[in-house]
């Protein structure tokens, strides 16, 4: 699998293209972008690769996440995937862009396709697997690609820190469990690609993230 990344809106989020080489299938993680610049950058990737985009998923919904979503998903004729326990955050965006004074027009919206816990997707056939790790939303997921030795965990994990759990049905706990039983059971080598700011792999968290050791 080959793996693009996206820093996109106000936020810094990393939205990513990943795709599998033979048959340029394509899936686009948390699409956060919010003006013409920024679409056309992930549009342009897009034909340039002649890529073949078959998934749109949301780690968490988020709003510094899901700002391209419905472009995305008009652009392209694919649904949005997300878990359902994240669905009252995307039908309270607009909401949530008023309250953090985005000047960007959103509507709200949710889920069309509810993943679940231990689901599989296919690019080509390269599997992604559905790891739940709620915490800093209750239905953030990450996105494990075995075959390929990375992990998408969007804002459950970064390099040397972990998400805020201080907004609606956040819970610390949770997300230290989260962490410790579904993304550090990884093997070490695996390759952390988080939400915000720069990679790291699971075995570097492991003996240097303060908040976990």
């Amino acid at each position: 699998m080959k793996v693009s990344r996206f820093i996109v809106n106000p936020f810094g989020v990393n939205t990513y293209v990943i795709w599998e080489p033979d048959s340029h299938e394509a899936a686009i993680i948390d699409p956060g972008m919010t003006d013409t610049a920024e679409l056309n950058a992930v549009d342009s990737f897009i034909e340039r690769e002649h890529l073949s985009i078959r998934h749109l998923i949301n780690t968490h919904m988020h709003l510094d996440h899901i700002f391209g979503n419905l472009y995305i998903k008009d652009k392209y004729g694919i649904d949005i995937a997300a878990h359902q326990a994240d669905e009252f955050l995307g039908l309270t965006l607009s909401e949530q862009t008023r309250r953090f004074h985005i000047p960007v027009h959103v509507t709200d919206h949710g889920p069309d396709i509810l993943l679940k816990d231990n689901d599989r997707l296919y690019l080509g056939k390269e599997p992604i697997d559905i790891l739940c790790v709620p915490g800093h939303s209750p239905g953030s997921i990450a996105l494990y690609c075995p075959e390929s030795g990375f992990v998408i965990t969007g804002d459950a994990l970064f390099k040397g820190s972990i998400g805020r759990t201080d907004l609606p049905r956040g819970d610390y706990g949770q997300l230290i469990d989260s962490i410790q039983q579904r993304i550090l059971t990884l093997p070490h080598d695996t390759v952390i690609l988080p939400g915000h700011g720069p990679e790291t792999t699971v075995g570097k968290e492991i003996s240097s993230n303060p908040y976990i050791n």
